[in-house]
């Protein structure tokens, strides 16, 4: 039990290191959420301090899911008697719900895609791959980023359920359960974006600029 609560605070301390806020601070002098949609994540960066320091923070805010996920890999070869996918499960979505309420910065923080994303690279680099190549297309169609975040939220779930081939996961109800948890929470937290959505007031994303 020690073990899934050292890795769960942890990985929670990890997702609690918010780039957006550090980066907005050190290279605009500003914290990103008090700009644009007060997100703290990769599009608001974008709006609001520019193309550098929002691909610096997609790509930190990537390594997060991966360096958890890689601890808890390490953890469970390492000690014996653990639950080896428990322990990632457990990682995973502890360092999501560190992204989205870190304790370093007043528990307001980001929506978690960029970290789920490096999550899926390290669980299964083929689902992770789909989703981010559907998520790409939907931003390209209706160029808006939470639409595209939202759509591949809900298609994990369904690519675990299809699921053929098993790796370091076997595809039982444990990880159905928690495919369906992680895709929940970035839902949850483009929920207002999903209002935006459906009533046409979306923000949309320029290509161009």
């Amino acid at each position: 039990m020690a073990t899934y609560i050292i890795i769960a605070l942890l990985a929670y301390a990890i997702g609690s290191i918010n780039f957006s806020v550090i980066f907005s601070r050190k290279f605009a002098g500003f914290d990103v959420r008090e700009k644009g949609s007060g997100n703290a994540g990769t599009t608001n960066m974008l709006r609001n301090v520019g193309k550098k320091a929002a691909a610096i923070t997609l790509v930190c805010d990537i390594l997060k899911g991966i360096v958890a996920i890689l601890i808890a890999f390490i953890l469970g070869k390492v000690i014996e008697g653990v639950d080896k996918a428990l322990l990632v499960q457990i990682a995973a979505l502890a360092v999501v719900v560190g992204h989205t309420f870190p304790i370093f910065f007043e528990f307001r923080g980001g929506k978690g895609v960029a970290t789920s994303l490096g999550i899926l690279i390290c669980i299964n680099w083929q689902i992770g791959l789909v989703c981010l190549v559907f998520a790409l297309i939907i931003m390209a169609v209706t160029k808006m980023v939470s639409a595209g975040s939202v759509t591949a939220a809900i298609l994990y779930p369904v690519l675990v359920i299809c699921q053929v081939g098993k790796e370091y996961f076997i595809v039982d109800g444990n990880y159905i359960v928690f495919s369906i948890l992680l895709a929940l929470i970035v839902i949850f937290n483009h929920r207002t974006n999903i209002k935006r959505i459906l009533s046409g007031t979306e923000n949309k994303l320029s290509f161009k600029k």
